[in-house]
């Protein structure tokens, strides 16, 4: 019913999630983020254990695959769940359960992951790998993957909410981001023209400060 993208960017230690989903409030519930531990996406019949739980567990040390393991272990509907993580190491792991809804899947590559499930098709997670080829900040990036697995088809139910989390590296936590769309007929489309509003007005402040301390 969900399709997410977690990642990590390597060069300045970014986190976050973008997610999308034929059910309200996706923001609540699927993208786990922490400054300077990783990012969690929890999905397919929601467990959001998996989510705080995992992200204290990376906090800890565990690897996602240590941490996301451990937990489905003791989860007696893992089969129906799907989530995936990134940790500060880059270490990345993803785990789709046997009883998702079709389409499922996810793949992995260097300091990310693309998953969904109740999808289109293959072709959204597909599509969603144009991640890797692509520039600019964390936000941006995630945003883009986003929007080619819903020009792909996305959620085979519909459109109605979405969600971007960004955690920048530890110790600047005014710079999160955090943006969330709801009942909404376009949600991803609503979800970069929030973001693009947010970015020029933040690119305004900047300019303001800038020139109240004389630079």
């Amino acid at each position: 019913m969900t399709f997410s993208i977690v990642a990590r960017d390597p060069e300045d230690g970014v986190f976050g999630v973008a997610v999308s989903t034929a059910v309200p409030c996706v923001g609540a519930g699927v993208p786990h983020v922490r400054a300077g531990v990783g990012a969690i996406a929890t999905q397919s019949y929601t467990n959001v254990r998996l989510g705080i739980d995992g992200i204290a567990l990376l906090e800890k040390g565990l690897s996602p695959e240590a941490a996301l393991t451990a937990l489905l272990a003791e989860d007696e509907q893992a089969a129906v769940r799907q989530c995936a993580g990134v940790d500060a190491r880059g270490r990345v792991f993803a785990y789709s359960g046997a009883q998702c809804v079709d389409w499922y899947g996810h793949r992995s590559g260097d300091n990310y992951s693309v998953q969904g499930n109740m999808l289109v098709g293959e072709a959204t997670i597909d599509a969603m790998e144009a991640f890797e080829a692509s520039k600019g900040h964390l936000s941006s990036r995630l945003l883009k993957a986003l929007e080619a697995g819903q020009a792909a088809g996305g959620d085979k139910r519909g459109r109605e909410s979405a969600a971007l989390v960004v955690a920048p590296f530890a110790g600047d936590a005014w710079a999160k981001i955090d943006i969330r769309v709801d009942q909404h007929h376009d949600p991803v489309a609503e979800l970069r023209r929030v973001f693009n509003l947010m970015r020029e007005r933040y690119r305004k402040a900047s300019e303001v400060a800038k020139e109240e301390l004389g630079e």
